[in-house]
């Protein structure tokens, strides 16, 4: 089995040792930096299946670095974990809107990373779609194998994205309000305001194109996959 590759971008070397030591024991091959700027450039010449990313970094801080990621074609589907310790809900959801797969606040259990780390990598699919493959016209999106195509060509999501597209298959026709959304995909408070939703569906329909026109915005509500756009 091929290991995967987790990129840790953390100054603490105290912290940075022990995720790396933990990782490693999982059957990870990392890499540390300590910068923004370092990391982006070890993206450039190296595959990573996933970055830990604290946010307090010394010159550019980890959400700049999250938003440089996401922004960038061909690394915008490599997933990221922000390890901070700030901890108020607000900040979660400023990573999230920016890309962000999962959160992790300092202090943290070793053991509990390392199954967010897997959890993400996986996608974090329910159980109960893990042997379907769902068709809609050209777009292909097979569950168990964490992908998505249109006329056979792989479209790159991140795990949110994933996510969040099998959430409304599975809900196919029924409006899905933000706030319901929040807590099936990202497993927030319903009572937290935020764009966050809007912002991935509009990455979403982005990378899906023309079948971008599935996702129906209903005004004042929500959203919901609506089959009918095909016709």
């Amino acid at each position: 089995m091929v290991q995967q590759r987790v990129l840790i971008v953390e100054d603490d070397k105290h912290i940075s040792k022990l995720v790396k030591y933990n990782l490693e024991k999982a059957g990870f091959i990392c890499e540390v930096t300590i910068t923004g700027e370092d990391a982006l450039d070890i993206l450039d010449s190296q595959q990573v299946d996933l970055i830990i990313l604290d946010i307090m970094l010394p010159k550019m801080d980890g959400l700049e670095t999250c938003k440089q990621i996401k922004q960038d074609k061909n690394l915008s589907s490599i997933p990221i974990i922000m390890l901070t310790a700030k901890g108020e809900e607000v900040d979660r959801i400023v990573g999230f809107e920016l890309g962000a797969d999962d959160y992790v606040v300092k202090p943290f259990s070793p053991r509990e990373l390392v199954l967010r780390v897997k959890a993400v990598l996986n996608r974090g699919i329910a159980t109960e779609s893990s042997k379907e493959i769902l068709s809609f016209g050209d777009l292909k999106v097979d569950i168990p194998r964490c992908k998505v195509s249109i006329d056979k060509k792989e479209v790159k999501l991140t795990a949110m994205e994933f996510k969040l597209l099998v959430t409304l298959i599975q809900k196919k026709g029924r409006v899905q309000s933000r706030d319901q959304l929040l807590e099936d995909v990202w497993k927030l408070d319903s009572d937290v305001t935020t764009r966050t939703i809007d912002t991935h569906i509009k990455r979403l329909r982005q990378k899906l194109g023309d079948m971008g026109k599935l996702i129906e915005t209903v005004r004042g509500y929500g959203y919901r996959l609506n089959e009918e756009a095909l016709d």
